[in-house]
C-alpha cells in the first residue's frame, strides 16, 4: 500500500512520542514513582517498551510503501496501550491525582493517535 502524507506524518508524531515517553519515563522513573504513586519499575519498563517501539513506527513513517497489515500492528498496539493505561489510572491502588492524570492524558493522546492513524490508513486504501 501506497502511504499518503497524512498517515506518514501521524506514524512520526507517534514514533516521536513514543520515543521522548519512553525517555522519560527510563530517566526519570524514580522521581516520577514517588509523584504519581506507581512503582519505578512499571514506569521504567514502560520506558523501555516505547523506545524499540518508537523506533518501529519511525521506520513505518519513513516508508513510502508499506503493508497495510504493519499500521493495523501500530493501531491496535495502541488501542491496547490505551485499554492498559486506563486501567492502571482507574483502577490501580495507591495511584495519586497526579499519576491518574498523567496516566488517564496520556491515554487520551495515543487513542487520539490510533484515530488518526486510521484514518490516513483508510485515506491510502481509498487512494490504492
Amino acid at each position: 500500500m501506497e502511504m499518503n502524507l497524512f498517515l506518514k506524518r501521524v506514524l512520526l508524531l507517534d514514533a516521536a512520542s513514543c520515543l521522548l515517553m519512553g525517555a522519560g519515563l527510563v530517566l526519570g522513573a524514580n522521581p516520577l514513582a514517588e509523584s504519581f504513586g506507581l512503582p519505578a519499575g512499571l514506569l521504567s519498563g514502560a520506558g523501555l517498551l516505547l523506545l524499540p517501539l518508537g523506533l518501529f513506527i519511525l521506520w513505518l513513517g519513513t516508508r513510502s510503501i508499506a503493508p497495510g497489515a504493519l499500521v493495523y500492528v501500530v493501531i491496535l498496539g495502541n488501542l491496547g496501550w490505551t485499554g492498559e493505561s486506563l486501567l492502571v489510572a482507574f483502577g490501580r491502588p495507591g495511584i495519586s491525582a497526579p499519576g491518574t492524570a498523567f496516566v488517564a492524558a496520556q491515554a487520551a493522546a495515543v487513542l487520539g493517535l490510533a484515530l488518526l492513524e486510521y484514518a490516513g490508513l483508510r485515506r491510502s486504501r481509498a487512494a490504492a
